[in-house]
């Protein structure tokens, strides 16, 4: 061999190993990168033209694919519009996933490595691959009964309703207002799917966030429960320990005081917690705090799930106690007892303070997807209840449960009553300076032995009125929800 052609023949070597060595790292090594980028166009045409598998409750599709005579093979759907958008997510060629359609797309898609051999029979029969199903753990009736105790308050309110299974911490409902209809945004008209993604994103009133996972806002009284938690545990009180009450907490040196709501004195100057539960008495819990102090305040809102972001597979942010390396002068940490302050908290860590009280202390991490099935409907995954804290002792817990109950039958709760059921509750009416309009909040628990629920509901109106209490507005809806959830 002369001497160029052993040249050439060692550059085509040489190009021929790059090549291979290229193949190679793309084929295997970067291909599970490559498939989940959301610009990968090839990788979505190949999703658009798959019949994608679909998101059910209680057995029903709330996203399923359905044919499509346009250019791709299927359309992605969402039958039930904006009742659940914020938990399938959206579908969309532009604009990829979003929620669940997310974070269980390996297996809607049908590309999970355990439909393998689903994909090798759809191969040799020449089929397209099709996903797998996915069920959530909501409850129909519930999430219904939930969207349209909201959608019935004046028009322009914000809100969101969240309700667990104490003992699984299985979502059983989550409603956001307002939301968003991702059939617009799943459309093969990309135009009009251009057009609605900027109105959504335009929109003040934020229709595309989850506000029971991201929004945290002031829980007010509501938090009353974490500060109980903590002087149950850490001043040795129980119900009928004599705590301070009258009209107002004072701070020495400074001229600065902690009012009640309203002006009253709770029922006197000395009250049980009790009481001061029943009544929820600014002036007992502000004390309460400053005697437990900052540390241990914030270790039992830890406990509950302050600090931490509780759900994985949908956009959340972690709820606070006071800003990270703050140290609270007295009035301030009086006024986080109360839930006000820095105190910032979802609709789902309110409802994880409930459930956790109803759960005889112990919190379960939440989760929202229950089954994962094949195409043939085989289970590949099944939901694990899994405990997440234990936030009180099994005794503290009993004193909490029996202090919301005798709240609802005699106290600021008593909306909430349920004929019949065993319910426990606290509200919250949360102050966010400014011209902002009050936060009516309740947390609650219904129900005993195996059928238990627990539901935290927020209103945000939407104008400024002083007309706004945690009683009137939210915790009728928590009621009707808990009755959902209790008789079905």
């Amino acid at each position: 061999m002369n001497t160029p052609i052993r040249r050439l023949s060692v550059a085509c070597l040489v190009l021929f190993l790059a090549l291979m060595g290229n193949a190679t790292y793309v084929q295997y090594v970067d291909a599970d990168n490559l498939n989940s980028e959301a610009n990968n166009k090839r990788v979505i045409d190949d999703e658009y033209s798959r019949e994608r598998g679909a998101i059910l409750v209680d057995g029903e599709p709330v996203a399923e694919s359905v044919p499509s005579d346009d250019q791709f093979e299927f359309l992605r759907t969402y039958p039930g519009a904006g009742l659940y958008a914020h938990l399938t997510g959206y579908f969309s060629y532009t604009y990829g996933r979003s929620a669940v359609e997310n974070t269980e797309n390996p297996i809607l898609s049908g590309s999970d490595d355990r439909l393998f051999v689903n994909r090798v029979v759809d191969l040799v029969a020449n089929k397209q691959p099709k996903g797998g199903s996915v069920e959530l753990t909501i409850d129909s009736n519930a999430q219904t009964t939930a969207a349209a105790a909201l959608a019935a308050l004046p028009a322009g309110t914000k809100g969101s309703v969240v309700a667990l299974d104490p003992q699984t911490g299985a979502i059983l409902t989550m409603v956001s207002q307002p939301s968003y209809d991702p059939n617009a945004l799943a459309s093969h008209d990309f135009g009009a799917v251009s057009e609605a993604w900027t109105a959504l994103n335009g929109d003040p009133a934020k229709p595309l966030l989850n506000r029971s996972t991201q929004e945290i806002l002031p829980p007010g009284s509501t938090f009353k429960l974490v500060t109980a938690a903590a002087a149950l545990d850490q001043l040795n009180l129980n119900p009928a320990s004599v705590v301070q009450g009258g009209t107002e907490l004072s701070f020495p040196g400074i001229t600065y005081t902690l009012p009640n709501s309203g002006g009253g004195n709770c029922g006197g100057d000395q009250i049980t917690l009790e009481q001061a539960l029943n009544v929820s008495c600014n002036v007992s819990f502000g004390s309460l705090a400053t005697q437990v102090g900052q540390g241990a305040l914030e270790e039992q809102a830890a406990k509950f799930g302050f600090g931490d972001k509780l759900i994985e597979g949908l956009a959340s942010n972690a709820s606070r106690f006071a800003t990270d390396g703050s140290e609270l002068e007295l009035p301030q940490l009086a006024q986080s007892g109360i839930g006000q302050f820095e105190v910032a908290a979802t609709p789902l860590q309110m409802a994880m303070v409930a459930a956790g009280i109803a759960n005889d202390g112990v919190v379960m991490k939440p989760y929202l997807v229950d089954t994962v099935r094949d195409p043939s409907l085989r289970v590949l995954d099944e939901a694990d209840a899994e405990e997440y804290s234990r936030a009180l002792s099994t005794e503290h817990a009993a004193m909490m449960q029996q202090m919301m109950i005798s709240t609802v039958e005699g106290g600021t709760a008593s909306s909430a009553r349920i004929p019949g059921q065993t319910v426990g509750g606290k509200t919250g009416t949360a102050q966010r300076g400014g011209d902002l309009p009050n936060l009516a909040w309740f947390a609650s628990f219904a129900g005993s032995g195996d059928q238990q629920v627990a539901v935290a509901v927020v209103v945000e109106s939407a104008t400024a009125t002083d007309d706004i209490s945690g009683g009137r507005l939210a915790g009728p809806i928590a009621k009707a929800v808990m009755e959902a959830l209790v008789s079905s």
